[in-house]
């Protein structure tokens, strides 16, 4: 959803592109969403969480670092794919390079600081003969997360483990932070199987969703969208971008719900209490998701 705050003139509420920004003489990649950015590529997916506390400092604008460094990702994302002779891609490579570029971009004379977190899944494949399959690569740095849910058998098959310097103080890039992706980014391969549902999601689903919440929402979501689509005949395609809009737009919604809710139990606040903090309830925050399915091309 577009954001209220200070970090709007990056969103795209506004669908005319020449109202988007550009850095170095390319379309800002991603959404803005609050504090947060998300993006969506063909074999690319992310979700960056801005931490608010920037926006009560001078030049603060954590909503720009997450936006950039999603943005500087996917660009090397991109140009890697189609210049490389490498077998492998490197991800956190490509982050270190983003997280190089937002340094450059947001010193002076236009300095900005902020911190973010990160979180990114690569689509690739492995060759095991006598066919293709998918392998997907999974990146993560601080405490947004990237779930792999099977949505036939109600099962996590992967999720990233949070990173923390200590309790609600994340790892996380940017002005101040000793942390790097190449020193701190951890990066795992899992080999996925089709029809397997990728999630990328800021602290705002994972504080306030338990894992099992998660899971239950995502296969209810691919049942009703299914049954809808397939009573109106959708293309394949359609149905499964459809599929993949409600299962994000549900996820946000259920956490919402919990976040708004003084009396509820949370997984934030259970951390909370372990941690000696007397409080209750969901944890009010920015919640982004992005859902992707795998998916075989056809021909």
């Amino acid at each position: 959803m577009p954001s209220g705050s200070f970090s709007d003139p990056l969103s795209t509420h506004n669908r005319s592109r020449d109202r988007r920004s550009y850095v170095n003489g390319e379309m800002i990649r991603g959404i803005t969403n609050g504090d947060d950015a998300v993006l969506v590529g063909e074999n690319f997916i992310g979700a960056n969480d801005g931490v608010g506390a920037w926006a009560q400092k001078p030049r603060g604008h954590a909503a720009l670092w997450s936006r950039l460094i999603l943005h500087f990702w996917a660009l090397e994302v991109e140009r890697d794919s189609t210049t490389s002779t490498s077998l492998e891609p490197n991800p956190v490579a490509y982050l270190q390079t983003a997280y190089e570029h937002t340094l450059e971009a947001t010193a002076a004379p236009n300095e900005w600081k902020g911190t973010t977190t990160a979180c990114g899944a690569l689509l690739h494949h492995v060759h095991e003969a006598p066919s293709i399959e998918p392998l997907l690569y999974v990146t993560n740095l601080g405490d947004s997360q990237v779930m792999v849910v099977r949505p036939k058998t109600k099962e996590i098959v992967y999720k990233t483990t949070e990173q923390w310097h200590w309790f609600d103080c994340p790892r996380q890039l940017g002005t101040n932070s000793p942390d790097t992706p190449q020193a701190n980014a951890v990066m795992d391969k899992i080999k996925i199987r089709e029809g397997d549902v990728v999630l990328a999601m800021s602290d705002g689903v994972v504080d306030n969703l338990w894992e099992h919440e998660v899971v239950q929402n995502v296969h209810e979501s691919m049942q009703k969208v299914g049954d809808k689509k397939q009573n109106e005949g959708t293309h394949v395609a359609q149905e499964a971008d459809g599929r993949m809009l409600d299962v994000a737009k549900e996820l946000v919604k259920a956490a919402r719900n919990i976040a708004e809710d003084p009396y509820a139990e949370s997984p934030f606040m259970e951390r909370a209490v372990e941690e000696g903090l007397a409080m209750e309830g969901g944890k009010l925050d920015d919640i982004s998701v992005v859902a992707a399915l795998c998916r075989r091309r056809k021909g």
